[in-house]
């Protein structure tokens, strides 16, 4: 039997990796949060969700895996750093300088 073939947009079952919990923190609105990392394809994404719907989900980056765990694992530590600092999801603020 042959594989299906992805083309385009689409995507097969084995292109996307099963979602790892990375950490969780607490908002100051009292929403628990967790990070995600999953392999899509080729490409690591880290993605920041409420462990209960509804809520905004957010990208926190994409393509790790050009950098290595060590990346990942400093990446993690200070977005939960700055998600307990600030009380809020660190991708839902915006800084102009």
């Amino acid at each position: 039997m042959t594989p299906p073939i992805a083309t385009g947009n689409q995507r097969t079952s084995d292109d996307v990796g099963e979602r790892q919990e990375l950490g969780r923190y607490r908002t100051a609105a009292g929403v628990e949060r967790v990070l995600y990392g999953q392999r899509v394809a080729t490409v690591v994404r880290v993605t920041d969700v409420p462990v209960k719907s509804p809520g905004r989900a957010y990208l926190v980056e994409r393509g790790l895996e050009a950098d290595g765990y060590a990346a990942l694992l400093a990446l993690v530590a200070d977005y939960l750093e700055t998600a307990h600092r600030l009380g809020v999801p660190p991708m839902s603020t915006t800084i102009f300088g």
